[in-house]
């Protein structure tokens, strides 16, 4: 498993390592829709006993980022449309406050990271991996919503974006030959929000950030299954000896 998971070892921060590392590559799209993921599989990726992975894949589940198979293997939740739009209202609502509140709060040096963020996706854009751009796309919006100072929007955030994950997967092959053939804007709606928060209008850069969700809800709105396909899933069955 090629993910880039670094070995965790220590007794007290072993099973934090192992949901954290799993969480964020969860968050950015490292996993197939419906893909299966073994806990022994994880185990020797992260150079660990079951034990912990066991106890990640359990808080990931509980947060809805994985569904638990009848044989205690994780799968990862297949996409709908559906599931896309409830996803993309909820994400419209909370992320649109939490950038006007933000947007007050940044600083010239946040704007200026931001900027450079921005930069970095132009560069990544013509020539580097669309995984790293998804994760330049997240330092992007999670340094304006951590402005806010709203530590209950920014936890609902970052879990809608683990569950939103399977379906920056899907972006991510999508938009991986545009990006190779520079038919595809790298970094979004950014510079529109950038010009937004140097005017200090902070409404229209709620406006600029909710339009940003739906471009790529839309994108992906044409990409996406419309009826998920059919899979049984029996959490009290995760958890048994593997």
């Amino acid at each position: 498993m090629a993910l880039g998971f670094e070995p965790v070892s220590g007794r007290v921060t072993v099973q934090d390592g192992v949901y954290q590392q799993l969480r964020h590559a969860l968050m950015v799209g490292s996993f197939d829709p419906a893909q299966v993921l073994t806990i022994a599989s994880l185990a020797e990726a992260f150079g660990t006993s079951n034990m912990p992975v066991r106890e990640a894949l359990r808080r990931l589940a509980a947060e809805n980022a994985l569904e638990i198979s009848q044989n205690g293997s994780a799968c990862v939740p297949v996409v709908t449309r559906a599931r896309l739009d409830d996803l993309c209202r909820a994400r419209v609502a909370v992320e649109g406050l939490a950038a006007e509140l933000g947007a007050s709060r940044l600083t010239a040096s946040d704007i200026a990271t931001l900027e450079k963020i921005t930069a970095d996706q132009q560069a990544i854009g013509r020539n580097g991996s669309v995984y790293e751009l998804i994760a330049k796309n997240q330092q992007f919006h999670f340094t304006i919503y951590r402005a806010s100072g709203s530590d209950v929007l920014f936890q609902l955030i970052e879990t809608l974006w683990l569950r939103f994950g399977p379906y920056m997967r899907l972006l991510s092959n999508h938009v991986a030959p545009l990006m190779r053939a520079g038919t595809m804007e790298p970094s979004g709606r950014h510079t529109a929000i950038i010009a937004a928060l140097k005017d200090r209008d902070f409404a229209r850069a709620r406006e600029e950030v909710v339009a940003d969700i739906q471009t790529t809800q839309e994108t992906l709105r044409a990409i996406c299954p419309d009826v998920p396909e059919s899979r049984p899933v029996e959490f009290a069955g995760f958890g048994k000896a593997s």
